[in-house]
């Protein structure tokens, strides 16, 4: 593939991509304003946060729980975010040197950017892949986000339209492609079981900390996960025993 139909594909992965996140944030501003935020509270999250897992945990604690939930919002929201520390491990590299570019790059250091940009088969593919996928996801989500606190003020009581369950389904969203293996489809069974546990007992927001202590417990030893294969090594690959008379220096 020459470069010039990789920087074509790098931009079409880019603008598909991130036009089609970018209408979800419709959701994310009429939730927001149902949660209790007003339409610029709604506004300045998506452009500070801007993490849209990190967002609907904090949007849907803070609709369970009001702001006595705030504490337990603001962790889970947290707990989510430092994905993206595990991201700009991956993605240093492709941003290249340069201590305000790698500023900015670590604001849009998403599940997405980093999907589209480690895709692409060359580097240069890849930068674009990153920056182009970040930026219009920035930019529309930002504006769609604004779009729909404003649907959400004029509806008033969205949960009338059975939008208060959007932030469940988005969740259920974004988790499912993942379950395509034994460890994550156990970590998601048994989070779900001790939540539905603990919601009962606990204040709201709790329950979402509770239930990600599975995936540490399942996650970390790498309980269900398959072990590292060792390198196979032939017979006819092994290096030859040295001489007797040769020396082992």
């Amino acid at each position: 593939m020459s470069a010039a139909s990789d920087r074509r594909e790098a931009w079409r992965a880019s603008w598909a991509v991130g036009l089609a996140v970018s209408a979800y944030g419709v959701s994310f501003g009429a939730l927001a304003v149902a949660s209790g935020l007003d339409v610029w509270q709604a506004c300045v999250l998506s452009a500070v946060m801007f993490s849209g897992g990190s967002q609907f945990a904090l949007i849907g604690v803070l609709a369970a729980g009001g702001a006595s939930a705030g504490p337990a919002a603001i962790a889970g929201a947290t707990l989510l975010g430092l994905r993206n520390g595990l991201y700009a491990i991956r993605v240093s590299p492709i941003v290249g040197p340069g201590w305000a570019k790698r500023l900015l790059a670590g604001h849009l250091t998403i599940d997405e950017s980093t999907a589209v940009a480690t895709a692409q088969p060359t580097l240069e593919g890849q930068r674009i892949g990153f920056w182009a996928t970040g930026a219009i996801i920035w930019i529309g989500w930002n504006l769609m986000t604004f779009a729909g606190a404003l649907v959400g003020d004029l509806l008033g009581d969205v949960s009338a339209y059975g939008l208060d369950a959007a932030a469940a389904a988005a969740f259920l969203g974004l988790v499912w492609p993942r379950l395509r293996a034994l460890q994550p489809i156990a970590v998601a069974v048994g989070a779900a079981v001790v939540a539905a546990v603990a919601i009962p007992a606990l204040p709201p927001g709790l329950p979402v900390l509770v239930a990600a202590l599975v995936a540490v417990v399942v996650g970390v030893p790498n309980l269900l996960g398959r072990p590292a294969e060792l390198p196979v090594v032939h017979h006819d690959e092994m290096p030859a025993a040295p001489d007797a008379g040769e020396s082992d220096r």
